[in-house]
C-alpha cells in the first residue's frame, strides 16, 4: 500500500443529508447544511474525495443525484466516488459521464457479480468501488444483504470477496452493517482478516467511527482507506484532526 485514503462522506435522501442507522430508513438523522456546502466544507479542510451516496436510489433505482455531482465537480476540486441504484452498465456509462471518479456498485455486485466484475476489466480497477456491506447471522457467517440492506443476498462474504479479487478488483468497501451509523467503533477484526486475506484488495472501513484514533487504527489493521459519515457530521473530530493520516506508508 502507497498510501490511505480518507473518504468523507454525504449520504442524501431527498436532497437532504442524512445518516441512517444501521441502514434503517424509519431512523434517519437529518442535517440542516445543503450536500453542496457539506462538501465545500470538507474540501476546504483538506479533503482530496468524497463518498457519494443516493439512498432514494439505493433503494428505488435511478441515480438522481447527477446534478449534484457536476455541481460538486464544478466547485470542488474533490475525487467523488458515489453510487445508489446502480443496476446496469448504463448507469455506470453515465455516473462516469457526469463526472463521477469511481462508480460505486452495491447489491448488484453480490446479485450479478459476474457481470460486475467484467465491468473492473471494461473500465478499470480504478473506476469501480465494489461495496459488499455484510452483516453475521447466527452460525458466524458474513452474509451480504442487498437492495438497501432489506433482504438477503444468498451469498457470503469471503466467497465474493475471493472472486472479485482474482478479477483484479482494487477497491473493496466493506460495512459491518451493525455498527453502520452506530459510533461504537469500527470493527477492526474484519477488516485486519480481510486485509490479510486480500492484500491487493485496497479495502475501505466503513460504520462505526467516532473518534480520530478510529482512523490511526483502520490505517494499523492495512485498510487502503477509510470512510468518514455521523462522527464528522456531528462533530465529534474535525476532518483537519486526521488529515495527516493520508500521508504515505
Amino acid at each position: 500500500m502507497t498510501g490511505f485514503t480518507l473518504y468523507p462522506a454525504i449520504d442524501v435522501r431527498e436532497g437532504r443529508v442524512v445518516r441512517l442507522r444501521q441502514g434503517d430508513y424509519a431512523q434517519e438523522t437529518r442535517y440542516d447544511d445543503a450536500p453542496l456546502a457539506v462538501a465545500s466544507r470538507y474540501a476546504q479542510a483538506g479533503a482530496s474525495w468524497l463518498h457519494l451516496v443516493d439512498l432514494d436510489a439505493a433503494r428505488a433505482g435511478g441515480y438522481t443525484l447527477a446534478p449534484l455531482l457536476a455541481e460538486l465537480k464544478s466547485a470542488t476540486r474533490l475525487k467523488v466516488q458515489t453510487g445508489g441504484g446502480v443496476r446496469g452498465e448504463a448507469d455506470v456509462e453515465a455516473l462516469l459521464a457526469a463526472g463521477a471518479d469511481r462508480v460505486v456498485v452495491g447489491s448488484l455486485a453480490v446479485r450479478e457479480s459476474g457481470r460486475v466484475a467484467s465491468w473492473v476489466t471494461r473500465y478499470g480497477a480504478d473506476r469501480i468501488t465494489v461495496a459488499l456491506d455484510t452483516r453475521r447471522d447466527a452460525e458466524g457467517r458474513w452474509r451480504l444483504p442487498v437492495h438497501g440492506w432489506t433482504e438477503e443476498g444468498g451469498k457470503e462474504l469471503d466467497v465474493l470477496a475471493a472472486a472479485y479479487a482474482e478479477v483484479g478488483l482494487r477497491h473493496l468497501l466493506c460495512t459491518d452493517i451493525s455498527r453502520d451509523g452506530m459510533l461504537s467503533g469500527p470493527n477492526f477484526d474484519l477488516y485486519r482478516y480481510l486485509c490479510a486475506r486480500f492484500p491487493r484488495l485496497e479495502v475501505q472501513a466503513s460504520g462505526g467511527v467516532h473518534a480520530a484514533s478510529d482512523v490511526a487504527a483502520a490505517r494499523a489493521a492495512g485498510c487502503g482507506g477509510v470512510v468518514l459519515g455521523k462522527a464528522l457530521l456531528d462533530g465529534r473530530f474535525k476532518l483537519q484532526d486526521v488529515i495527516g493520516e493520508q500521508a504515505p506508508c
